[in-house]
């Protein structure tokens, strides 16, 4: 039991420094927008990524690359890339507390994702989380005279494309090993951001290449946080920590850019942390006792 609860300790503590590091590539990102175009940002996140697995492959062994699941991995190197791309253009464009919001709703499209693609089971109670994380994104990206605008829409179809990518990763897990569903990730979304540095490639400054490698090294030291964190601990137990970044960048974008979240902000904050912790099992399975 002791051993468990430490688990868990240093479980939490990985999570929080995997959604520090997060936010910090939040700023880098941001600073880094100023000056560098989108398609850029997005290709030196993917390279610095490749980089850093590369030894891991190495060490593993390449004759574990060999998969029968190569259109899968494209199909979610693909619909990751572009969540990825939505996800940089709202954090270079919106308020980065709002844009690490639409940054950790994807899971609240999960289970509607798994239903129709995977046919998971769908229960009335992941329904109504998902209804109500939903309603909170709506405060958050605020419709504009009944329509959204440009950037919210932007947001909310990068966290649907994310939740695509989370799930198609769920079917992968089936067979295939971490290092080569990250490896294939890296490698293949390298290529596809690098096909637009043919008219965006130039010489950058030795600011800009800082802005850009860092933001790639703290995305990357981030995933290899949370990785460690959930192999120590439950998700249901420990998950709800990730949205830590959420308050670390909204901390950092009122020292930085004196940005500071509205009424509207704060509740849709509110109702979608709401909705995440009713994804935790746990709270899941108490709720069932007192109902029965």
């Amino acid at each position: 039991m002791h051993d468990s609860n430490a688990h868990i300790r240093t479980a939490l503590l990985l999570l929080t420094l995997s959604a520090l590091l997060f936010s910090g590539m939040g700023v880098l990102i941001r600073f880094a927008s100023q000056t560098v175009d989108n398609a850029t940002i997005v290709f030196f996140r993917n390279a610095v990524g490749l980089l850093f697995i590369l030894p891991l492959v190495l060490r593993s062994g390449i004759h574990n690359l060999k998969t029968q699941k190569l259109w899968m991995h494209t199909w979610r190197a693909v619909i990751g890339l572009t969540a990825m791309y939505g996800f940089f253009y709202a954090i270079a464009h919106m308020k980065l507390s709002n844009a690490m919001v639409f940054t950790y709703s994807s899971p609240i499209f999960i289970p509607l994702i798994a239903w129709l693609f995977l046919k998971e089971r769908i229960t009335t109670w992941m329904l109504w989380t998902s209804l109500l994380g939903m309603v909170g994104v709506l405060f958050v990206a605020k419709p504009d005279s009944g329509l959204f605008n440009q950037l919210s829409a932007i947001g909310i179809m990068a966290s649907f494309c994310a939740a695509m990518a989370f799930v198609t990763v769920r079917a992968l897990t089936n067979t295939e090993p971490p290092v080569r569903i990250v490896f294939y990730f890296c490698l293949i979304a390298t290529i596809i951001s690098a096909l637009p540095m043919f008219w965006h490639w130039r010489v950058f400054s030795p600011t800009e290449l800082f802005y850009l490698c860092g933001a790639g090294i703290l995305a990357t030291a981030s995933q290899l946080c949370m990785s460690h964190a959930y192999k120590l601990a439950p998700a249901g137990q420990i998950g709800p920590a990730n949205y830590l970044a959420i308050i670390f960048a909204g901390m950092w974008a009122a020292m930085l850019w004196q940005e500071y979240p509205d009424g509207l902000n704060l509740i849709g904050f509110s109702l979608i942390l709401m909705a995440l912790l009713m994804c935790s099992p746990q709270i899941q399975r108490k709720i069932e006792r007192l109902w029965t």
